[in-house]
């Protein structure tokens, strides 16, 4: 069997869901349908990091909040697909887009809308509190929950295995 850091080699590009996998799928609900997530501030800085080291980011996700937008804005992400229902879709335009062959595409979701994508994507990838069908079609499971770090996790094995994370640079935010 083939060690999972090996295929880590390839990646090119990060496609991540939102709820459940930056988040740890709980939400406050406010009177009138609002509601706020939580997200974490090192999952952002990794993010961050690795747009600048080159790679490229896709947020795909089924909310529709401008909240969301703005935080992966203002990280760097240009590529953030809101209100996905057809998760595969918003997958596709991306992979098109930069001519990404799926080998190259490192995809971290948690649940059952996501799917589609990580049994076609060349690493599929998901926290630790994923849904046991995303759990089984995973080649890593992060040993850290939505919303506690897995997104940095999975960046920074990537960075580090192509020697790209702790370059002079990533002192700088």
């Amino acid at each position: 069997m083939t060690n999972y850091k090996e295929n880590l080699k390839d990646i090119k590009a990060f496609a991540f869901d939102v709820d459940g996998v930056f988040t740890n799928g709980n939400v406050i609900l406010y009177p009138g349908g609002e509601f706020i997530r939580t997200m974490n501030i090192k999952d952002g800085y990794a993010v961050q990091y690795c747009i600048k080291k080159g790679y490229m980011v896709a947020i795909i996700t089924g909310g529709n909040s401008e909240m969301i937008r703005t935080r992966f804005t203002n990280l760097g992400v240009t590529d953030i697909y809101l209100k996905s229902s057809a998760k595969f879709e918003s997958f596709e335009d991306f992979q098109y887009k930069y001519g990404l062959e799926l080998k190259n595409i490192l995809y971290m979701g948690d649940d059952l809308p996501d799917y589609e994508i990580m049994k076609k994507v060349g690493f599929p990838a998901c926290p630790a509190d994923a849904v046991e069908e995303i759990k089984q079609i995973s080649k890593y499971i992060s040993d850290k929950n939505g919303g506690e770090g897995c997104v940095r996790d999975v960046i920074e094995q990537v960075m580090r295995l192509q020697g790209k994370w702790m370059n002079d640079d990533a002192f700088l935010w």
